[in-house]
């Protein structure tokens, strides 16, 4: 089926400004609050917010398949479930129904009060009910990084790395859209010097640029996928901040990994761009030596150059930018994530969320994390209002932006902000 909503030669009768990253060749998907407390699922289209439910009831969407209550629903789990012809016919549709020529909706005031917002009238919400969250470590530079801070600098990566898409299963219950503040948390640290551990604020909190895909019903268990069609079960992307406290990771991880230093907030961009929206913007990922197990082989374009971007704003000052990266520099790809994810028969289900791991590029300036990017404090990065940051201060909001671009579109991810609040106190 052609994905006729890619066209770069479709306008919207919406306005859409030209440096936006919502224009009609995106449609992207999410949960958001009307006015009237209301949600429902909805798409966007430059700075307006369209009401899916709506459109469904007043039957836009004639013709395809859809149950009554699709659009009617506070996630987009059983929309994610019906499968990417689903998912392309209606974004097909929406593209018609917006196209500058299609006169049904755009000349029909009674409708178009009912199903179009303003971004700045609508509360957006989690997009999805996120059953299961893990998260992977496949950025080859920032691995290397951590390595040679932590480990033996003349063997950074340990043996397993090149072989395997490395991860760990995250916490659900602490993801939160953009928008939300995150609290300083507390925990566990051991005080260089010390043999004896202390229980406090962790003085060493941290961004990680990420990013993360949503799935659809995979598999059943026992069941695993072959590298060739991981890409029919992704429907598509978001923006992902994964909280860190360096501190309390360095106590804890040993043997067994992540765990509180992690899970205590993770942040995702409210929109979810689908891969038909990334279709154009595929590229090649780096060279993978040694060549992977037969399981993990691919050829072709299975990465995507998504433009990267974090800030720092501290509280009533202006925004810094301190690193600049980019997806594509990522070593395992999503489609080798999910099929590594399926090979032992975990099942995957319709709205869980993997996420890529620090996004680091080969330049200082392109390291997704203040850890890499301060050398773990010993660099400190200064910042517009002539303040320093080591990692990451109260009441500082971290924001990330993510686009894509080419000579025809520019299709992106809006961004996801939080700020960091601190320790939470109870009363």
């Amino acid at each position: 089926m052609p994905i006729t909503a890619n066209d770069i030669k479709r306008k919207s009768w919406l306005e859409v400004s030209s440096d936006s990253d919502f224009p009609i060749q995106n449609i992207p998907f999410g949960v958001f609050l009307t006015k009237e407390n209301i949600v429902t699922v909805g798409t966007r289209i430059g700075d307006f917010a369209i009401d899916l439910g709506a459109l469904q009831q007043l039957n836009y969407f004639e013709g395809i398949e859809l149950t009554d209550d699709m659009f009617m629903q506070d996630t987009l789990n059983d929309f994610i479930s019906d499968g990417q012809k689903t998912w392309r016919l209606v974004r097909n549709r929406i593209a018609e129904i917006f196209d500058e020529q299609n006169s049904k909706l755009r000349d029909n005031t009674k409708d178009k009060d009912i199903i179009i917002f303003k971004m700045e009238d609508v509360e957006m919400q989690l997009p999805v009910l996120i059953g299961d969250y893990t998260d992977f470590y496949s950025s080859k530079e920032h691995a290397t990084n951590v390595g040679k801070m932590f480990r033996d600098p003349e063997n950074a990566l340990l043996p397993n790395w090149l072989h395997i898409p490395v991860g760990y299963h995250g916490r659900s219950s602490t993801i939160v859209p953009s928008g939300i503040p995150v609290h300083r948390p507390m925990g566990q640290t051991l005080p260089n010097g010390e043999t004896t551990p202390v229980f406090g604020p962790s003085r060493s909190v941290d961004f990680e640029l990420e990013t993360a895909f949503i799935t659809t019903d995979v598999n059943i268990m026992g069941e695993n996928i072959h590298v060739t069609e991981a890409e029919d079960y992704i429907f598509g992307m978001v923006l992902l901040n994964d909280w860190s406290a360096r501190d309390i990771q360095k106590w804890e991880y040993v043997p067994l990994g992540p765990f509180l230093a992690k899970n205590f907030a993770t942040s995702i961009s409210p929109w979810i761009v689908t891969m038909d929206a990334l279709e154009p913007f595929r590229t090649k990922g780096p060279k993978q030596e040694p060549t992977p197990l037969p399981y993990l082989q691919q050829k072709g374009k299975h990465s995507f150059d998504i433009n990267l971007e974090v800030a720092i704003q501290p509280e009533n000052s202006e925004a810094t930018v301190i690193s600049h990266s980019n997806f594509k520099y990522m070593y395992w790809t999503m489609s080798q994530q999910l099929t590594h994810h399926t090979s032992n028969g975990c099942r995957v289900n319709s709205g869980d969320m993997m996420g890529s791991g620090t996004i680091s590029g080969p330049t200082p300036d392109s390291f997704g994390s203040m850890l890499e990017l301060t050398w773990g404090g010993k660099n400190p990065i200064k910042l517009k209002d002539g303040t320093e940051r080591k990692f990451i201060n109260d009441n500082d909001t971290v924001i990330m932006k993510g686009h894509c671009q080419n000579g025809h579109v520019r299709i992106g991810f809006g961004e996801v902000s939080s700020k960091l609040l601190p320790p939470f106190v109870r009363k």
